[in-house]
């Protein structure tokens, strides 16, 4: 009897538009733009709510493949992320689900780990799948990759970062307010001899936020010394480390170094503590992005924070535009910033 009923069960009709038409007395076609997220908008509210609660009630689920067959759409929208360990992704992340989930798509993330090849392989494995649009946030300065997928008609965004010299759309945040920011509040603190920990300058934001610290510099007469500038190979807590411990053994001395981002800042912070020098007592240390949980961290990092939420949104608001070929897309948004000041930065200790 048990094989029976669960047999019962497996053949269960589906649940169809018609059945739902039937059900409420209107046409199919209301039917179908009563349950789309863009078209119900333009039935009345009594109309469209009466036709859904009938779908939930009778317990109807769409056919995607079926609907992607009509509108040659999947409803999914690749999502490439450089490093899944790096907490300031969720909050982005969440930003875009908040715009691309209510319309009845479906993230797929796909982490690159800054890796060229892998990044490569990943954008074909997203084609393959069949995703309307990409949300890259782990694009290279050049980055052929992305690029081919352009050509091809495939919507791309890209988000915290751009490909130089390309129409692609980017979200980018306002660097050169930010680090303007950071070294007038540490000029202000009686900071003269200032380091920089630099991103990796084939990424546009490590490119930027250097152009944008020798700018800076000199529109306030801080001088610049070279030897007191580190690149970074990644943008993470070990690469601060070492090149904070490359500025020490250089010799040449100075009371702050601005870092290109929160997670460079720390693994600055650690050398330091490790090597028994004081921050902010001795050496000020500042970050960029405000990722979350800094405030749990000791000393609490004085930094630049970012729009992670909104800048998801952004992103997927115009990757929409683009999927509904809306010629009005900007191609480049660039987001506020604002100066966060903790704990870790103080008087500079030969100003006091």
């Amino acid at each position: 009897m048990a094989s029976i009923e669960g047999s019962k069960h497996m053949l269960k009709k589906r649940i169809t538009l018609k059945d739902i038409a039937r059900e409420t007395g209107v046409h199919v076609s209301t039917v179908s733009r009563a349950l789309d997220p863009v078209e119900c908008k333009h039935l009345t509210e009594e109309v469209a709510n009466r036709i859904q609660s009938a779908a939930r009630t009778l317990g109807y689920r769409p056919n995607r493949i079926a609907a992607g067959l009509r509108t040659n759409r999947t409803m999914t929208v690749g999502v490439i992320i450089p490093d899944i360990t790096n907490v300031i992704f969720p909050p982005i992340l969440r930003g875009i689900e908040s715009v691309l989930e209510p319309l009845g798509y479906a993230s797929i993330i796909v982490n690159t780990d800054s890796d060229p090849d892998r990044e490569e392989r990943l954008i074909d494995v997203l084609r393959d799948r069949g995703v309307d649009g990409i949300i890259h946030a782990a694009v290279l300065r050049s980055d052929p990759a992305i690029a081919r997928a352009v050509d091809d008609g495939m919507p791309v965004v890209t988000l915290n970062r751009k490909v130089d010299g390309s129409p692609i759309p980017s979200i980018v945040n306002d660097d050169d307010a930010g680090i303007c920011q950071m070294l007038r509040h540490l000029r202000d603190l009686g900071h003269t001899r200032i380091a920089h920990i630099s991103g990796p300058q084939d990424l546009s934001t490590g490119q930027l936020r250097l152009a944008a610290f020798r700018r800076a510099a000199d529109d306030m007469n801080v001088k610049v010394n070279d030897e007191l500038i580190e690149e970074a190979s990644r943008f993470d807590e070990a690469e601060g480390a070492r090149c904070l411990l490359n500025l020490l053994a250089k010799g040449k001395p100075f009371t702050a170094v601005l870092c290109a981002n929160d997670r460079l800042a720390l693994g600055a912070i650690e050398a330091l503590r490790e090597q028994n020098i004081g921050c902010p007592e001795q050496i000020s240390v500042t970050g960029f992005n405000d990722m979350p949980f800094l405030n749990l961290i000791q000393p609490k990092l004085t930094t630049i924070r970012i729009q992670q939420f909104g800048a998801g949104k952004a992103a997927a608001s115009i990757l929409l535009q683009l999927l509904n070929r809306d010629g009005t897309a900007p191609r480049e948004t660039v987001l506020p910033v604002e100066l966060v000041v903790r704990k870790s930065t103080g008087p500079a200790h030969d100003a006091k």
